[in-house]
């Protein structure tokens, strides 16, 4: 009903034109555990994407680690960039996407939590330690801040989505890597 979704409308996130928007009305009921639930799923989502987003384009543009990924001396750029690092006739070894798995598995569990139990809201996982200078901010700025990060997650969740279907596409280079050999060819 109205009512109950007019309950999230001064939540970080509601903003300018759309307001709060729900096109699946999960939050419906105007449960405000649920509504919590769902925000901090929505923050780590988008935490992962901009990272994915951001580890995309640098190894597209040419940026590995350095050292060897395997104990058979494989480099990290002797393996595909994107979707084909993972799956594929190329792709890392099962063995090194178990690691991976287990790692981010590890994290999930042990690590990107309230340990302390001290979070303000959804998603912060500052437990104590790292703070980085969040406490001297204003009620504002931090507020703003929080409607930034919020808004580049749906952002990179979009565009790590795009980038992985675009590279999908036979014959097309994934978005802005393309630009080198147009370039070349009226150069």
């Amino acid at each position: 009903t109205r009512t109950s979704l007019s309950a999230f409308e001064n939540e970080i996130g509601s903003q300018d034109p759309l307001g709060f928007y729900a096109p699946l009305n999960l939050c419906a009921d105007g449960n405000q555990e649920k509504f919590d639930r769902l925000r901090y799923v929505e923050l780590k989502h988008g935490r992962i994407s901009m990272l994915a987003f951001v580890g995309n384009l640098v190894t597209r543009a040419g940026l590995h680690l350095p050292g060897s990924i395997d104990l058979d001396g494989n480099g990290f750029d002797s393996f595909p960039d994107g979707t084909a690092a993972l799956i594929g006739p190329d792709a890392i070894p099962g063995a090194g996407f178990a690691q991976i798995f287990l790692l981010v598995g590890a994290l999930e569990t042990l690590v990107m939590k309230d340990v302390a139990g001290t979070a303000e809201f959804p998603g912060d996982f500052r437990n104590g330690a790292l703070d980085f200078g969040w406490d001297t901010f204003g009620p504002d700025t931090q507020a703003r801040k929080r409607g930034i990060e919020l808004n580049n997650g749906r952002a990179a969740m979009i565009g790590i989505l795009g980038l992985m279907v675009h590279e999908q596409i036979p014959g097309n280079p994934v978005v802005g890597f393309g630009f080198q050999n147009a370039y070349e060819a009226y150069n």
